[in-house]
Protein backbone atom coordinates (compact mmCIF):
# COMPACT_ATOMS: atom_id res chain seq x y z
CA UNK A 1 0.00 0.00 0.00
CA UNK A 2 2.85 2.46 0.52
CA UNK A 3 3.43 2.47 -3.24
CA UNK A 4 0.32 4.75 -3.81
CA UNK A 5 2.19 7.87 -2.58
CA UNK A 6 -0.45 10.69 -2.63
CA UNK A 7 -2.72 8.92 -0.18
CA UNK A 8 0.04 9.21 2.38
CA UNK A 9 0.20 13.04 2.21
CA UNK A 10 -1.49 15.21 4.93
CA UNK A 11 -4.61 17.28 3.94
CA UNK A 12 -4.56 21.16 3.82
CA UNK A 13 -0.85 21.39 2.99
CA UNK A 14 0.40 22.04 -0.47
CA UNK A 15 3.62 20.36 -1.27
CA UNK A 16 6.41 22.46 -2.66
CA UNK A 17 6.72 22.83 -6.42
CA UNK A 18 9.48 20.42 -7.54
CA UNK A 19 9.69 21.52 -11.15
CA UNK A 20 8.85 19.98 -14.47
CA UNK A 21 11.77 17.54 -14.53
CA UNK A 22 10.89 16.12 -11.21
CA UNK A 23 7.24 15.80 -12.22
CA UNK A 24 8.26 13.85 -15.31
CA UNK A 25 10.36 11.49 -13.23
CA UNK A 26 7.49 11.01 -10.80
CA UNK A 27 5.16 10.29 -13.69
CA UNK A 28 7.50 7.57 -14.95
CA UNK A 29 7.70 6.08 -11.46
CA UNK A 30 3.91 6.25 -11.21
CA UNK A 31 3.43 4.52 -14.55
CA UNK A 32 5.97 1.84 -13.67
CA UNK A 33 4.17 1.28 -10.37
CA UNK A 34 0.88 0.71 -12.15
CA UNK A 35 2.63 -1.59 -14.59
CA UNK A 36 4.09 -3.58 -11.76
CA UNK A 37 0.72 -3.82 -10.02
CA UNK A 38 -0.93 -4.90 -13.25
CA UNK A 39 1.69 -7.52 -13.86
CA UNK A 40 1.40 -8.88 -10.34
CA UNK A 41 -2.33 -8.89 -10.73
CA UNK A 42 -2.14 -10.83 -13.94
CA UNK A 43 0.14 -13.32 -12.31
CA UNK A 44 -2.19 -13.67 -9.41
CA UNK A 45 -5.08 -14.13 -11.78
CA UNK A 46 -3.13 -16.81 -13.63
CA UNK A 47 -2.35 -18.55 -10.35
CA UNK A 48 -5.98 -18.56 -9.45
CA UNK A 49 -7.52 -19.47 -12.83
CA UNK A 50 -4.87 -21.41 -14.78
CA UNK A 51 -3.88 -25.06 -14.37
CA UNK A 52 -1.10 -25.91 -11.93
CA UNK A 53 2.41 -25.97 -13.28
CA UNK A 54 3.73 -29.52 -14.00
CA UNK A 55 7.41 -30.18 -13.81
CA UNK A 56 8.49 -32.58 -16.53
CA UNK A 57 11.52 -34.70 -15.74
CA UNK A 58 14.02 -34.77 -18.55
CA UNK A 59 14.21 -38.58 -18.36
CA UNK A 60 10.51 -38.90 -19.25
CA UNK A 61 10.77 -37.08 -22.57
CA UNK A 62 10.42 -39.52 -25.45
CA UNK A 63 12.33 -39.37 -28.66
CA UNK A 64 10.47 -39.09 -31.96
CA UNK A 65 10.85 -42.82 -32.64
CA UNK A 66 9.09 -43.71 -29.41
CA UNK A 67 12.19 -44.90 -27.54
CA UNK A 68 12.45 -43.05 -24.28
CA UNK A 69 15.73 -42.58 -22.49
CA UNK A 70 14.82 -45.09 -19.71
CA UNK A 71 14.39 -47.88 -22.32
CA UNK A 72 18.10 -47.92 -23.05
CA UNK A 73 19.22 -49.13 -19.60
CA UNK A 74 16.27 -51.57 -19.49
CA UNK A 75 17.28 -53.03 -22.84
CA UNK A 76 20.88 -53.17 -21.74
CA UNK A 77 19.87 -55.12 -18.63
CA UNK A 78 17.79 -57.54 -20.71
CA UNK A 79 20.64 -58.11 -23.14
CA UNK A 80 23.03 -58.64 -20.27
CA UNK A 81 20.79 -61.32 -18.71
CA UNK A 82 20.32 -63.04 -22.06
CA UNK A 83 24.08 -63.15 -22.62
CA UNK A 84 24.65 -64.44 -19.08
CA UNK A 85 22.01 -67.13 -19.63
CA UNK A 86 23.60 -68.25 -22.90
CA UNK A 87 27.00 -68.29 -21.25
CA UNK A 88 25.63 -70.42 -18.42
CA UNK A 89 24.14 -72.90 -20.87
CA UNK A 90 27.42 -73.12 -22.79
CA UNK A 91 29.45 -73.65 -19.62
CA UNK A 92 27.01 -76.31 -18.39
CA UNK A 93 27.20 -78.10 -21.74
CA UNK A 94 31.00 -78.07 -21.68
CA UNK A 95 31.09 -79.37 -18.11
CA UNK A 96 28.63 -82.18 -18.83
CA UNK A 97 30.52 -83.06 -22.02
CA UNK A 98 33.80 -83.17 -20.12
CA UNK A 99 32.32 -85.40 -17.40
CA UNK A 100 30.76 -87.80 -19.92
CA UNK A 101 33.92 -87.93 -21.99
CA UNK A 102 36.03 -88.54 -18.89
CA UNK A 103 33.72 -91.27 -17.59
CA UNK A 104 33.58 -92.94 -21.01
CA UNK A 105 37.33 -93.08 -21.54
CA UNK A 106 38.98 -96.49 -21.85
CA UNK A 107 40.55 -97.72 -18.62
CA UNK A 108 41.89 -101.09 -17.46
CA UNK A 109 39.43 -103.64 -16.09
CA UNK A 110 40.36 -104.95 -12.64
CA UNK A 111 40.29 -108.64 -11.76
CA UNK A 112 37.71 -108.10 -9.01
CA UNK A 113 35.54 -106.15 -11.43
CA UNK A 114 35.62 -109.05 -13.87
CA UNK A 115 34.84 -111.53 -11.08
CA UNK A 116 31.68 -109.55 -10.28
CA UNK A 117 30.47 -110.26 -13.84
CA UNK A 118 31.39 -113.94 -13.75
CA UNK A 119 28.47 -116.42 -14.09
CA UNK A 120 29.41 -119.85 -12.70
CA UNK A 121 26.14 -121.49 -13.72
CA UNK A 122 27.01 -124.46 -15.93
CA UNK A 123 29.06 -127.34 -14.51
CA UNK A 124 30.45 -128.42 -17.89
CA UNK A 125 31.12 -131.87 -19.23
CA UNK A 126 33.88 -134.21 -18.15
CA UNK A 127 36.01 -133.25 -21.15
CA UNK A 128 39.36 -131.46 -21.04
CA UNK A 129 38.73 -127.77 -20.43
CA UNK A 130 40.24 -125.01 -18.28
CA UNK A 131 39.02 -124.47 -14.75
CA UNK A 132 36.24 -121.88 -14.82
CA UNK A 133 36.85 -118.46 -13.31
CA UNK A 134 38.73 -115.23 -13.95
CA UNK A 135 42.42 -115.44 -14.87
CA UNK A 136 44.97 -112.67 -14.55
CA UNK A 137 46.58 -111.53 -17.80
CA UNK A 138 48.82 -108.56 -18.46
CA UNK A 139 49.57 -106.78 -21.70
CA UNK A 140 49.42 -103.64 -23.79
CA UNK A 141 47.85 -102.52 -27.02
CA UNK A 142 46.18 -99.72 -28.94
CA UNK A 143 42.91 -99.44 -30.85
CA UNK A 144 42.65 -96.70 -33.46
CA UNK A 145 40.23 -95.10 -35.92
CA UNK A 146 41.14 -92.79 -38.78
CA UNK A 147 37.65 -91.27 -39.10
CA UNK A 148 36.99 -89.78 -36.69
CA UNK A 149 40.62 -89.73 -35.52
CA UNK A 150 40.43 -91.61 -32.22
CA UNK A 151 42.57 -94.02 -30.25
CA UNK A 152 42.32 -95.82 -26.93
CA UNK A 153 44.71 -98.03 -24.95
CA UNK A 154 44.55 -101.65 -23.88
CA UNK A 155 45.76 -103.00 -20.54
CA UNK A 156 47.94 -103.21 -18.62
CA UNK A 157 45.62 -105.52 -16.62
CA UNK A 158 43.48 -107.76 -18.82
CA UNK A 159 41.23 -110.22 -16.98
CA UNK A 160 40.37 -113.39 -18.93
CA UNK A 161 37.16 -115.18 -17.98
CA UNK A 162 36.37 -118.86 -18.65
CA UNK A 163 32.72 -119.89 -18.45
CA UNK A 164 31.63 -123.46 -19.09
CA UNK A 165 28.77 -124.39 -21.36
CA UNK A 166 27.29 -127.71 -22.39
CA UNK A 167 28.22 -130.40 -24.89
CA UNK A 168 31.93 -129.86 -24.36
CA UNK A 169 31.84 -126.10 -25.06
CA UNK A 170 33.25 -123.21 -23.10
CA UNK A 171 33.83 -119.50 -23.67
CA UNK A 172 36.94 -117.45 -23.10
CA UNK A 173 36.57 -113.66 -22.84
CA UNK A 174 39.39 -111.12 -22.55
CA UNK A 175 38.71 -107.54 -21.38
CA UNK A 176 41.20 -105.31 -23.16
CA UNK A 177 39.67 -102.24 -21.47
CA UNK A 178 36.33 -100.92 -20.30
CA UNK A 179 35.68 -100.04 -23.96
CA UNK A 180 36.76 -103.26 -25.64
CA UNK A 181 36.31 -106.98 -25.05
CA UNK A 182 36.48 -110.07 -27.23
CA UNK A 183 35.28 -113.63 -26.68
CA UNK A 184 35.77 -117.00 -28.38
CA UNK A 185 33.63 -120.09 -27.98
CA UNK A 186 35.44 -123.43 -28.17
CA UNK A 187 33.87 -126.86 -28.44
CA UNK A 188 35.46 -130.29 -28.25
CA UNK A 189 35.09 -132.09 -31.59
CA UNK A 190 36.28 -135.32 -33.13
CA UNK A 191 39.58 -133.78 -34.35
CA UNK A 192 40.28 -131.65 -31.30
CA UNK A 193 39.20 -128.26 -30.00
CA UNK A 194 37.23 -126.23 -32.55
CA UNK A 195 36.50 -122.51 -32.60
CA UNK A 196 32.75 -122.19 -33.17
CA UNK A 197 31.94 -118.53 -32.50
CA UNK A 198 33.48 -115.15 -31.80
CA UNK A 199 32.24 -111.79 -30.53
CA UNK A 200 33.88 -108.36 -30.38
CA UNK A 201 32.40 -105.40 -28.49
CA UNK A 202 33.76 -101.86 -28.60
CA UNK A 203 32.76 -98.40 -27.46
CA UNK A 204 34.11 -95.13 -28.84
CA UNK A 205 33.56 -91.73 -27.28
CA UNK A 206 32.86 -89.19 -30.02
CA UNK A 207 33.03 -86.16 -27.77
CA UNK A 208 30.48 -86.81 -25.02
CA UNK A 209 28.49 -89.28 -27.20
CA UNK A 210 29.25 -93.02 -26.84
CA UNK A 211 29.10 -95.14 -30.00
CA UNK A 212 29.08 -98.91 -29.43
CA UNK A 213 29.35 -101.83 -31.82
CA UNK A 214 28.97 -105.57 -31.33
CA UNK A 215 30.21 -107.98 -34.00
CA UNK A 216 29.01 -111.59 -33.79
CA UNK A 217 30.48 -114.35 -35.97
CA UNK A 218 29.82 -118.05 -36.42
CA UNK A 219 32.59 -120.31 -37.66
CA UNK A 220 32.36 -123.15 -40.15
CA UNK A 221 32.83 -126.72 -38.83
CA UNK A 222 36.46 -127.70 -38.80
CA UNK A 223 37.77 -124.22 -37.88
CA UNK A 224 40.42 -125.52 -35.54
CA UNK A 225 41.81 -124.01 -32.34
CA UNK A 226 43.82 -126.93 -30.91
CA UNK A 227 43.96 -130.04 -33.12
CA UNK A 228 44.57 -133.34 -31.31
CA UNK A 229 47.01 -134.46 -33.99
CA UNK A 230 49.33 -131.85 -35.43
CA UNK A 231 52.72 -131.56 -37.08
CA UNK A 232 54.88 -128.49 -37.46
CA UNK A 233 53.90 -126.55 -40.57
CA UNK A 234 50.50 -128.22 -40.87
CA UNK A 235 47.69 -125.86 -41.87
CA UNK A 236 43.88 -125.93 -41.61
CA UNK A 237 41.33 -123.74 -43.36
CA UNK A 238 39.28 -121.40 -41.18
CA UNK A 239 36.23 -119.31 -41.99
CA UNK A 240 33.84 -117.26 -39.85
CA UNK A 241 30.97 -114.99 -40.96
CA UNK A 242 28.72 -112.56 -39.13
CA UNK A 243 27.25 -109.11 -38.76
CA UNK A 244 27.72 -105.97 -36.67
CA UNK A 245 25.17 -103.80 -34.93
CA UNK A 246 26.57 -100.52 -36.30
CA UNK A 247 28.12 -101.65 -39.60
CA UNK A 248 25.82 -102.65 -42.43
CA UNK A 249 26.56 -105.72 -44.50
CA UNK A 250 27.96 -109.15 -43.79
CA UNK A 251 31.51 -109.71 -42.59
CA UNK A 252 33.55 -112.67 -43.83
CA UNK A 253 36.86 -113.67 -42.19
CA UNK A 254 38.67 -116.51 -43.96
CA UNK A 255 42.22 -117.81 -44.19
CA UNK A 256 44.69 -120.34 -42.87
CA UNK A 257 45.52 -121.64 -39.41
CA UNK A 258 49.06 -123.04 -39.20
CA UNK A 259 50.85 -124.93 -36.44
CA UNK A 260 54.34 -123.56 -35.63
CA UNK A 261 55.38 -126.01 -32.90
CA UNK A 262 55.26 -126.71 -29.16
CA UNK A 263 57.33 -124.88 -26.57
CA UNK A 264 57.58 -124.64 -22.80
CA UNK A 265 56.35 -121.56 -20.98
CA UNK A 266 56.62 -120.65 -17.32
CA UNK A 267 53.33 -119.36 -15.95
CA UNK A 268 53.26 -118.34 -12.30
CA UNK A 269 56.25 -120.55 -11.54
CA UNK A 270 54.79 -123.60 -13.32
CA UNK A 271 56.06 -125.18 -16.53
CA UNK A 272 53.40 -125.46 -19.21
CA UNK A 273 53.61 -126.99 -22.69
CA UNK A 274 52.26 -124.43 -25.17
CA UNK A 275 51.16 -125.08 -28.75
CA UNK A 276 51.92 -122.12 -31.04
CA UNK A 277 49.60 -121.32 -34.00
CA UNK A 278 49.48 -118.49 -36.52
CA UNK A 279 46.20 -117.39 -38.00
CA UNK A 280 46.26 -115.25 -41.13
CA UNK A 281 42.87 -114.00 -42.16
CA UNK A 282 41.57 -111.81 -44.93
CA UNK A 283 38.42 -109.85 -44.05
CA UNK A 284 35.90 -108.99 -46.77
CA UNK A 285 32.37 -107.67 -47.07
CA UNK A 286 31.42 -105.07 -44.46
CA UNK A 287 35.09 -104.64 -43.50
CA UNK A 288 38.10 -105.21 -45.71
CA UNK A 289 41.70 -105.87 -44.68
CA UNK A 290 44.19 -108.31 -43.16
CA UNK A 291 44.40 -109.80 -39.67
CA UNK A 292 47.29 -111.77 -38.22
CA UNK A 293 47.27 -113.53 -34.83
CA UNK A 294 49.87 -115.58 -33.02
CA UNK A 295 48.29 -117.77 -30.34
CA UNK A 296 49.66 -120.09 -27.68
CA UNK A 297 47.37 -122.67 -26.02
CA UNK A 298 47.89 -124.94 -23.03
CA UNK A 299 48.10 -128.38 -24.67
CA UNK A 300 46.43 -130.03 -21.65
CA UNK A 301 43.36 -127.78 -21.24
CA UNK A 302 43.20 -125.44 -24.26
CA UNK A 303 43.48 -122.33 -22.07
CA UNK A 304 44.95 -119.38 -24.03
CA UNK A 305 48.40 -118.59 -22.64
CA UNK A 306 49.58 -115.81 -24.93
CA UNK A 307 48.26 -113.74 -27.82
CA UNK A 308 49.86 -111.33 -30.29
CA UNK A 309 47.72 -109.68 -32.97
CA UNK A 310 47.73 -107.06 -35.70
CA UNK A 311 44.58 -105.89 -37.52
CA UNK A 312 44.02 -103.25 -40.19
CA UNK A 313 40.60 -103.09 -41.85
CA UNK A 314 38.67 -100.46 -43.79
CA UNK A 315 35.00 -99.62 -43.35
CA UNK A 316 32.84 -97.43 -45.57
CA UNK A 317 30.86 -94.78 -43.69
CA UNK A 318 28.53 -91.95 -44.82
CA UNK A 319 31.46 -89.57 -44.21
CA UNK A 320 34.13 -91.55 -46.04
CA UNK A 321 36.35 -94.56 -45.48
CA UNK A 322 37.44 -95.20 -41.89
CA UNK A 323 40.41 -97.45 -41.14
CA UNK A 324 40.45 -99.44 -37.92
CA UNK A 325 43.80 -100.61 -36.55
CA UNK A 326 44.56 -102.80 -33.57
CA UNK A 327 47.86 -104.03 -32.22
CA UNK A 328 48.32 -105.77 -28.91
CA UNK A 329 49.78 -108.52 -26.81
CA UNK A 330 48.76 -110.31 -23.63
CA UNK A 331 50.16 -113.18 -21.58
CA UNK A 332 48.81 -115.24 -18.67
CA UNK A 333 50.19 -114.51 -15.21
CA UNK A 334 48.70 -117.33 -13.11
CA UNK A 335 47.15 -120.74 -13.71
CA UNK A 336 44.82 -120.27 -10.73
CA UNK A 337 41.54 -118.46 -11.50
CA UNK A 338 39.48 -116.33 -9.14
CA UNK A 339 35.78 -117.04 -8.68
Amino acid sequence: MSLIGPAACGRGRRPPDRGAGQRDADQVDHDQGHLALATDGDRGHDREMGPPDVEVAPSAVSTPDGDGAPERPIRHHRLRWILLGLLGVAVSFLLVSAVLTFEGRARPVGIREAVSHYHPDATGDALPHPAPGVYSYTGTGTDGLSLPPLSQPEGPTLPGTVELGTKGCWTFRIDFSTNHWQSWTYCQGSAGLDETAEQVWQRWMVGPVPVTNLSSLRCDPGSMALPSVRTVGQSWPARCTGTSTEISGRLVAAGSYRFLGDSTMTIGGHKVVAAHFRRQWSLSGAQVGPERDDLWFDTATGLPLENQRSIRVRTDTPFGTSTYTETGHFVLGSLTPLT
